[in-house]
């Protein structure tokens, strides 16, 4: 039996894998025999900062063995390196797949930290809307119609 904990959007085996680690909306720790589980939410998701560190913590005084996620940051990774957890990255998919991907062997172990905050998606975009509503559309709306065998 090995104890797992895998980022997730929501409470269940079929909720998705959240792809951030410190921010993520919920941990899943699993048996990975029983499927047996607990879904903590993360405490530490709308930290103004810290919140990696403070989702290892979390990780750690919970008893995971393993964490799966896609991605840890770089103040969250040694934190979880020196409690002797092993950190394996997946894309995509539902907790349940997660689980699934590890009894197969087929996740990969995460060799460095990736970036803070991967994933957040929040910028407001730079986009500077130029195109002013030039389009013509197919006819471009200046003919004067035809209403029959009369004319107009």
């Amino acid at each position: 039996m090995t104890r797992l904990c895998i980022t997730s959007t929501g409470p269940t085996l079929d909720s998705q894998l959240d792809p951030r680690f410190g921010r993520c909306a919920y941990f899943i720790f699993v048996d990975s025999e029983t499927l047996q589980f607990d879904a903590i939410p993360n405490d530490a998701a709308m930290a103004a900062g810290g919140a990696g560190i403070r989702a290892a913590q979390t990780v750690v005084s919970r008893g995971a063995e393993v964490v799966i996620t896609g991605s840890v940051g770089p103040n969250a990774f040694p934190a979880l390196q020196n409690s002797g957890i092993r950190i394996l990255t997946t894309v995509g998919g539902t907790v349940r797949d997660a689980i699934e991907r590890y009894r197969q062997g087929s996740l990969v172990d995460a060799a460095s930290a990736g970036p803070a905050y991967a994933g957040a998606g929040y910028g407001m975009g730079r986009g500077m809307g130029r195109g002013m509503g030039r389009g013509m559309g197919r006819r471009g709306g200046r003919g004067r119609g035809y209403w029959g065998p009369g004319g107009w």
